[in-house]
């Protein structure tokens, strides 16, 4: 139930039972964003006559017994993954719960959770699960935490972040979560933690940081933000409530710190429209643009500047087409049912009088663009004098499969814009001046950059660091390391279980270190196979040995199938002979083949042994 006039609402747990939570209706509408260029948005007119005011923050009652433990599980060695628990005197609060997608070093995986099994074997302390935006990286782990969990876990977010999860939702079946709608400016009390929202700017809609409140201490948690003075749906980070809290005293500052390498400000996401409409205005054919499906600030631009140039939206990709549709059932994708249409009612319509809002911006083999660039998409082909725009920049670990998709659409004679070539996009997260400006209107006593790779955590407390923190009271954590807040300080404490997860296909958590090493060696090197049947009675070797090879140089080679076959043989009588078990004769067919693969081809392939007994 949406918050009346600021008052706090209870969490669910020991200390309070909620009786006011309700799904998200995506059928609500909400304000449009405005048509015309540089138009403020409307204002919602108030029901009630009470003038609103901003909320009157109250430090909670310090206990000096009291002892607050912060625990990141994740979001400190990746850009992904972003999850951290709050757990003070028996309740806890899940501060996101993200994933992050594989790279090449991780074949046919699907996903990365971060392990939250912590959190599952304290789900009885579990008061609360908060979402500061609806990007994947913060909200991706929920469905499989969900179906884990043993109890319902009141879940809060803004308007369009619940709307995205539920939409998630409905995809893994999951019924019956209690999605609790916050705005920015309102405050929950979950057990002896309150937590007060406050706006922040954002690559997409409805994104907050973060100001915890416990008897031991306070900590503030910016989320992901950038201070974009010009903003798509008029929403800036608001500097008020960070100076407020920042009066109030933060004992413990956590800031987002992906963009901690980069100098000077990050420009406003209103430059990228400009852009986006000088080149579709250009075009001479079709326009497809590649976007991240929840950067919904993004595709209000794509789908103006296509207005204004006469042309008609087209959706593909299964996510792009999820997000656009939430969007505009939430109202904060504005574009009219007449000029978007679906990409199988493309017959008969000019290509010069169509822009496509694809998926496929980091690469991805099975996306929208990778399947229009290997001529694979069901509708939409790509011509000689075609445009098509990335309008974003590759994660780290998906700059080969993005240039080569940008390779194909080349070979077809498209002309490529990418960021190298012209500001098609601009990030979402705040550059070195931007974190320097937080950081002084807070005034933190101790700091912990979150939300980034090694690099750019120390990159972020040396910024930290320049703006008057004390360098003993700024803390580089590893996941699954933890810092106590009480009345004696901040201080390291002792670290908890935490880790990775895989998302194989439908097996989540069974994929091992053991069995990607295995999937690589199969890649890197081939596979290679062993069979042969051995006699119960007499303990020797009935038959033939046999021997095959897949992806192995010169495996088809019947000379070399021969050796290989011969020296397992002999490998297997000697230890035969030995009286070797079961294992003992695996090994030595194991190393005699591969030791004979190594003195004539160089490899090690990975062997299969298969023992037969007769």
């Amino acid at each position: 139930m949406e918050q009346q006039n600021n008052q706090p609402e209870q969490g669910t747990g020991k200390r309070g039972q909620s009786r006011s939570y309700k799904h998200v209706d995506i059928q609500r509408e909400r304000p449009k964003l405005s048509k015309e260029e540089g138009e403020a948005p409307k204002r919602r007119r108030r029901t009630s006559k009470k003038k609103h005011q901003a909320p009157q923050v109250m430090a909670a009652k310090k206990d000096p017994k009291a002892k607050l433990k912060v625990i990141p599980l994740g979001g400190l060695d990746a850009i992904g993954k972003n999850m951290t628990a709050f757990e003070c005197n028996g309740d806890m609060v899940l501060d996101d719960a993200g994933l992050m997608f594989p790279d090449d070093d991780h074949p046919g995986v699907d996903l990365i959770l971060p392990d939250y099994t912590y959190v599952l074997e304290n789900a009885d302390k579990l008061r609360g699960i908060v979402i500061t935006h609806g990007h994947e990286d913060h909200t991706g782990s929920l469905p499989y935490l969900l179906k884990d969990l043993d109890r319902q876990v009141p879940i809060y977010g803004t308007k369009l972040t619940l709307g995205l999860i539920e939409g998630k939702f409905a995809e893994h079946r999951i019924k019956n979560a209690k999605l609790i709608e916050i705005k920015p400016g309102q405050r929950i009390q979950m057990g002896c933690i309150t937590c007060d929202f406050f706006a922040v700017n954002h690559s997409i809609p409805g994104a907050v940081g973060i100001f915890f409140q416990t008897p031991a201490g306070t900590v503030l948690h910016t989320g992901d933000f950038k201070l974009d003075q010009t903003p798509i749906d008029g929403v800036t980070t608001d500097f008020g409530a960070l100076a407020r809290f920042g009066k109030m005293g933060v004992d413990l500052m956590m800031s987002d710190s992906t963009n901690a390498t980069v100098p000077t400000f990050t420009p406003s996401e209103a430059t990228v429209g400009v852009t986006l409409r000088k080149i579709i205005a250009q075009a001479k054919g079709r326009v497809i643009i590649a976007s991240f499906a929840s950067h919904i600030h993004r595709l209000q631009q794509i789908c103006d500047a296509a207005v204004a140039e006469g042309r008609k939206v087209v959706v593909t990709g299964r996510s792009m087409v999820q997000n656009t549709d939430i969007a505009r059932k939430l109202g904060y994708l504005n574009v009219s049912d007449a000029d978007i249409i679906d990409a199988y009612d493309l017959k008969g319509i000019p290509p010069e009088k169509v822009v496509v809002m694809c998926t496929g911006s980091q690469g991805e083999p099975l996306s929208a663009l990778a399947r229009i660039a290997a001529g694979e998409h069901k509708t939409i082909e790509i011509d000689p004098g075609d445009t098509v725009i990335i309008s974003a920049t590759p994660v780290p670990g998906n700059e080969k499969a993005v240039t080569r998709v940008i390779n194909l659409l080349s070979k077809v004679g498209a002309d490529v814009f990418d960021k190298s070539r012209a500001q098609v996009h601009v990030s979402g997260h705040a550059g070195q001046e931007e974190l320097k400006l937080v950081l002084s209107i807070v005034k933190p006593k101790c700091f912990m950059p979150v939300h980034g790779e090694a690099t750019h955590l120390r990159a972020h407390a040396k910024l930290a660091a320049a703006t008057g923190v004390n360098e003993d009271n700024i803390f580089i954590l590893e996941n699954g390391d933890t810092l106590e807040l009480s009345a004696k300080g901040v201080r390291r404490g002792e670290p908890v279980e935490s880790g990775i997860v895989f998302v194989d296909g439908l097996s989540v958590g069974d994929t091992s270190q053991d069995v990607l090493n295995e999937r690589s060696a199969m890649v890197e090197q081939g596979i290679a196979s062993v069979a042969c049947a051995i006699s119960s009675k007499t303990g020797k070797i009935t038959g033939d040995v046999a021997v095959q090879m897949r992806g192995i140089s010169g495996g088809d080679d019947e000379y070399l199938l021969e050796d290989a076959a011969s020296a397992v043989r002999h490998g297997l009588e000697k230890a035969l002979s030995k009286g070797g078990k079961k294992r003992d004769l695996e090994k030595a067919c194991r190393q005699s083949l591969q030791s004979v693969l190594w003195d004539r081809i160089k490899q090690r392939p990975l062997v299969i042994v298969n023992l037969l007994d007769i």
